[in-house]
């Protein structure tokens, strides 16, 4: 298995940050990384999702956990792996949020192929990041 996190604090609460990540078909407003993203289906477990990095071919995540307000995860296959991605929200004692995005890379090349791909997927995780949190504090 290959991990990475990244986290950052908002003054946003856990309910503006989820409204701006549940819309994932507005993503492309704030993760410069896509060129398009469309849910298929209801905001659910088990529902899929297109996307097309830029540059890239378009993939298709399947949707792995929500609790509104808390936590979001999906997952893509890739090459003998599992990418699981996730963004869990906690509130903060000051009305914020703590956002922790999350990669996980599983499987039976995972050992192998982590260390090589995991950090050029997680490499605009701070820039995505930032996008959110400013789109969740907008008016």
């Amino acid at each position: 298995m290959w991990s990475h996190e990244y986290s950052a604090e908002t003054s946003a609460t856990p309910r503006a940050v989820w409204s701006v990540l549940r819309d994932l078909d507005g993503w492309t407003r704030w993760d410069t990384s896509m060129e398009t993203v469309s849910l298929q289906g209801p905001f659910e477990v088990g529902s899929k999702v297109s996307m097309t990095p830029k540059g890239q071919d378009p993939i298709v995540s399947v949707i792995t956990g929500v609790r509104e307000n808390e936590y979001y995860a999906d997952e893509t296959e890739f090459g003998g792996v599992t990418l699981g991605f996730s963004h869990t929200l906690t509130p903060l004692p000051d009305g914020g949020t703590l956002v922790v995005h999350r990669l996980e890379i599983t499987g039976p090349e995972a050992d192998a192929l982590g260390p090589e791909v995991g950090p050029a997927i997680t490499e605009d995780f701070p820039e995505a990041m930032a996008g959110l949190l400013a789109h969740a504090v907008a008016p």
